[in-house]
């Protein structure tokens, strides 16, 4: 019993104790309040809204930059050799993260000059920062995207196609940008596949026609390929024709 009423005890005083804190808080936060500067509000907002973008950084490089076409392209290299692991996964999205750089580099200096250190600085509103930040990724978008990507967009949002190229919506040319990437990717993957197809096909019919139909024709045409890629140093021919084409 007296356990539980020193229990209770020590339960109410804390209880006090925690009110006569929040009263406390509660009078001082006018006196708080009331010394802080718009400068120094403006900053806090600035740098508020600035970890906000940087939430944003995954979507946009997924859809605003060649990283979806560079990552399928490193992806399909695997599904040719046969070794679906190989190189891991963490590799090639590292190497395709720093392919994106090189290739985006010219743009991100741009929007690093024009809006972002603009905006830090405070010349720009939120607003303006915004539509200067998108003018280069609209422009390196629309030189990546053709006219029937823009047109197979709007017919799906059931839009009409605009008058020119500067009108087009942001979310319309992201979304025409993503579907050129993917076609993009799915024929250098195509290019990527077919020698190895082809190699696979020799081997299988070589060892059909010695009668050694017990050995896996992988085993055998995985070293060769390997063997091949490394004489041309496919890796570096593959990463050259993919940024390359967005010089």
């Amino acid at each position: 019993m007296r356990g539980a009423r020193l229990l209770r005890l020590l339960m109410i005083a804390a209880a006090a104790t925690a009110c006569m804190g929040l009263a406390g808080a509660a009078q001082a936060l006018p006196a708080v309040s009331g010394t802080v500067e718009p400068a120094q509000t403006a900053e806090a907002v600035r740098i508020s809204l600035v970890l906000a973008l940087l939430a944003l950084i995954p979507a946009m490089i997924l859809c605003m930059t060649p990283f979806v076409r560079i990552v399928i392209a490193l992806s399909m290299i695997r599904h040719a050799f046969g070794m679906p692991e190989t190189p891991p996964s963490p590799v090639l999205v590292s190497l395709a993260l720093f392919l994106t750089v090189f290739a985006m580099g010219p743009t991100f200096t741009t929007v690093n000059a024009e809006a972002l250190q603009p905006f830090l600085d405070g010349r720009l509103t939120v607003q303006e920062a915004g539509e200067r930040g998108a003018e280069p990724l609209k422009a390196f978008m629309l030189r990546q995207v053709n006219d029937e990507n823009i047109k197979t967009v709007y017919e799906i949002a059931r839009r009409p196609l605009p008058d020119s190229a500067a009108q087009v919506g942001l979310p319309e040319l992201t979304t025409a940008f993503m579907l050129h990437e993917l076609s993009t990717a799915f024929r250098i993957g195509f290019v990527i596949l077919l020698p190895f197809l082809l190699i696979d096909l020799v081997v299988s019919g070589i060892l059909l026609a010695l009668g050694m139909m017990m050995v896996p024709p992988t085993s055998i045409s995985l070293p060769i390929k390997v063997l091949m890629f490394v004489l041309i140093d496919g890796w570096s021919l593959i990463l050259q024709g993919v940024v390359g084409g967005f010089r």
